[in-house]
């Protein structure tokens, strides 16, 4: 409109400037004289609905305390059977009490309250830990292993790992003790997530959690990808090249898990992390390890440029925050980084005392935390090894 005002100025005609504009004239006239709004007449009353005097008569029934806990349909029915009266049909009725704004559910039924979706992010290592339990099928039916698994949030690094015979909260208070002591971590520092099984939810881990000053962060229920990067995990676990259908016993589920572990943390090269492994990006040796990256691939441009048609290769880089559940207003993004970015890293060692009996922590390779096995007699099992005391931490 202002487009074709200014061409008209000018002395341009009105097909002229919507010739030019690809308007049609049509449109111009009619933004010109625009349609005066009429208002709506008012619907006539339809000759079969009720008298005001039918619909309070109908009203007074349904709420007299004979019918008040009774649905419309049921009350048409004692009213035809009991009283051979006929007032109107139970969908009138259902009209009558939707304006009053009297329809609604009233039994006593279970109202669920609605559960926050969580909103974490991290911007380096140990801000934000996410671990889960996974079975692993055992020799025969209806025997597993619990495999514990806790994960660094930014480095996919496996910061601590646990082979079980049952799912306990007690053991994972000493897997995570251990792994707090091991890590350095301080108060105020982490946030661990899991879901709401009944051992992230044990009293005995959330005692430890606020001696430590740990914020601890759940799934909402029911929800099953509010703990994504764990999932992922246990994917990638499975569908490894040589995870058996069964272990044969509980070492051998044992001395897989250690392969893995070791092999997932030092040698597979993730695809989220520029294809680093978790721990070079755990440990602060990323940035080396990429320029050292860039300096070949210079080296392979300058040698054979016309083999690099868009120029010099570039190198995939680190993503800056790791997500779960990343918030659609952007402010909330914002305000979500600048907050993890004043999350301090490794700090001074936590006081993680009191491990329970029968617990042994082994240390296979530089930064991996594995609690492997228990000999209490409320975690053994058949394949358990007896540990002595001198073996107990």
């Amino acid at each position: 409109m202002t487009a074709i005002a200014v061409l008209r100025d000018e002395e341009v005609s009105v097909q002229e400037a919507c010739g030019v504009l690809g308007v049609s004239a049509a449109s111009y006239y009619r933004w010109q004289r625009p349609p005066v709004p009429q208002p709506r007449p008012k619907r006539p009353t339809p000759p079969r609905a009720l008298a005001l005097s039918e619909r309070q008569a109908v009203l007074d029934t349904l709420r007299s305390e004979r019918f008040v806990d009774r649905s419309p349909a049921q009350i048409a029915a004692t009213l035809l059977d009991d009283d051979g009266t006929y007032l109107c049909s139970p969908r009138t009725m259902y009209r009558i009490l939707a304006a009053q704004h009297e329809v609604r559910e009233r039994r006593n039924q279970c109202r669920r309250p609605v559960y926050a979706k969580p909103e974490l992010v991290a911007t380096g290592p140990n801000q934000v830990w996410s671990w889960d339990l996974t079975k692993l099928r055992g020799p025969q039916k209806w025997v597993y292993y619990y495999l514990y698994v806790v994960l660094d949030l930014f480095s996919r690094l496996v910061v601590a790992w646990m082979l079980a015979h049952r799912e306990s909260g007690e053991l994972a208070r000493d897997l995570f003790a251990r792994a707090y002591d091991q890590q350095g971590i301080t108060p105020g520092q982490l946030v661990v997530h899991a879901d709401r099984g009944s051992a992230p939810t044990a009293k005995t881990l959330a005692q430890l959690h606020g001696d430590l000053g740990i914020e601890p962060s759940f799934s909402r229920p029911r929800v099953s990808n509010d703990n994504p990067f764990s999932e992922s995990h246990f994917k990638t676990l499975k569908y490894a090249p040589g995870y058996p259908e069964r272990f044969g016993s509980y070492s051998d589920g044992l001395g897989w898990c250690r392969g893995f572990m070791g092999w997932y943390n030092h040698e597979h090269r993730h695809a989220a992390l520029a294809y680093l492994t978790p721990a070079a990006v755990h440990y602060g040796e990323a940035e080396s390890i990429l320029a050292r990256r860039r300096e070949v691939l210079d080296v392979a441009f300058a040698a054979h440029p016309e083999r690099f048609p868009n120029g010099t290769p570039r190198v995939p880089t680190l993503p800056s925050a790791v997500w779960i559940n990343p918030p659609e207003d952007r402010t909330r993004v914002e305000r979500g980084l600048a907050e993890a970015r004043k999350v301090p890293l490794l700090g001074v060692e936590a006081s993680c005392a009191g491990l329970a009996a029968g617990s042994r922590v082994a240390l296979d390779e530089p930064g991996e935390l594995a609690l492997d096995a228990v000999a209490s007699p409320a975690h053994s099992g058949p394949d358990t090894p007896k540990l002595t005391q001198e073996e107990l931490h």
